[in-house]
């Protein structure tokens, strides 16, 4: 109550703006407590989603909702970090130092005061092995053919004079041997038979060179079980179809050899190829490490691919005029495809088959052929030396029959 002079009493209107005063002042002092305190027992306990690491390196958490759309969330204080840290990172650390440089070195010699030898290429290769302080690199063929020598450049850029164990050219893999006291780790082997369409892949080379070594590409597997035509002669025509992965991670020259990793940090495959056309973008490939480990083994262990022999000079039918199969061959016209026989090699286990030139091979073991890719598959992937197969084939349009007893290659 206030006595004014008069002597009356009134009761003094309230003031709202201490009020409004009040409530802010308390409500500010309860927000900073809130803040100080309920807020670091939530981030000890994690129940935030986000990290924030402060300059004092204390954590703090932010809980943010969405603000609606496609709107970005609002950027951190300035002197703030994010751990930006991923699976792929963390693969890449793991797996990057079992991926190599390969360095192809030949001899040379211009008279005889000028010799000396020469980087004639290099590629990428995979560590896959360690036994006895020995470690055994896989890598392409064509990335070290010709070599006399072979350097292996680690990540760290350390070089290591590697022996070349073997190679063979159809499956385009390489074999080598080097010590391994410098030598940090191998690569976990994966299994490239349940590898599926669509699964996200990692390849990591060497591209145009050492210079750009360690380099990383992401995409996915395009394509499983791709047949590629290889032309080894160089005369146009097909002397081998590859069995592929196609990935559209990006693959480029010095790539070759390279690891394609899955998810789990394990090799599933060697990069291999592109196809290098300015109207092509994203089409690599690279060998199934399921197929691969078979030849990586033999190569290992025998130094070549022990192979199946038959003895002859053949040519697809498809590579000779349609008016010759009926005129010089005498081929009936439900022939579709074949094999053409050139020559038979001399004691060679075709001709003690009995087999002779201008035969036309239709069936190996029950199967159609049709091109020499056809039959070369069928020695090379599914006979062995000693094995018998049965050919089905046209002599002077004749249909005729023989069992030959392949021989070693």
């Amino acid at each position: 109550m206030v006595y004014y002079d008069d002597g009356t009493k009134k009761r003094r209107k309230s003031n709202k703006r201490n009020n409004w005063l009040l409530t802010f002042v308390v409500g500010f002092v309860l927000g900073a407590f809130l803040f100080a305190i309920l807020l670091p027992n939530l981030i000890q306990h994690e129940l935030l989603p986000y990290q924030i690491i402060m300059p004092n390196n204390q954590s703090r958490a932010i809980n943010q909702q969405e603000q609606g759309g496609n709107e970005f969330p609002t950027p951190l204080a300035s002197g703030m970090s994010v751990d930006i840290s991923t699976q792929v990172t963390t693969i890449v650390e793991q797996v990057m130092p079992t991926v190599v440089g390969v360095e192809n070195i030949q001899a040379y010699s211009s008279g005889f005061w000028e010799q000396g030898s020469f980087g004639a290429g290099t590629g990428s290769g995979v560590i896959y092995k360690i036994e006895n302080n020995r470690a055994f690199v896989v890598t392409n063929h064509h990335v070290i053919e010709g070599a006399d020598e072979v350097e292996v450049i680690l990540f760290d850029g350390t070089r290591i004079l590697a022996e070349i164990k073997g190679s063979d050219l159809f499956t385009d893999l390489a074999v080598l041997e080097m010590d391994a006291e410098l030598v940090g780790g191998a690569i976990e082997l994966g299994n490239s038979d349940i590898a599926k369409v669509g699964e996200p892949v990692i390849a990591i080379g060497n591209p145009l060179g050492l210079d750009l070594s360690g380099s990383v590409t992401q995409g996915i597997i395009s394509g499983m079980q791709r047949s590629i035509p290889q032309d080894f002669s160089g005369d146009g025509r097909a002397d081998w179809q590859s069995e592929v992965i196609q990935t559209d991670a990006a693959i480029n020259p010095g790539n070759s050899g390279g690891a394609l990793i899955n998810m789990y940090g394990q090799l599933i495959g060697i990069n291999s190829m592109k196809i290098a056309q300015s109207a092509v973008e994203g089409i690599g490939f690279a060998i199934p490490i399921a197929s691969a480990i078979p030849v990586i083994d033999e190569l290992e262990r025998e130094g070549q691919m022990t192979r199946a022999f038959l003895g002859v000079e053949a040519y697809s039918l498809l590579d000779i005029p349609q008016t010759e199969w009926r005129r010089s061959l005498n081929l009936p016209s439900s022939v579709t495809g074949g094999i053409y026989l050139q020559s038979i090699e001399p004691r060679s286990p075709a001709e003690e088959a009995g087999l002779q030139a201008y035969d036309v091979i239709v069936e190996l073991d029950g199967e159609e052929v049709e091109t020499i890719v056809d039959l070369r598959k069928h020695l090379y992937e599914d006979k062995q030396p000693g094995d018998r197969m049965k050919i089905v084939f046209y002599r002077n349009g004749s249909l005729q029959e023989a069992e030959v007893q392949l021989s070693t290659q």
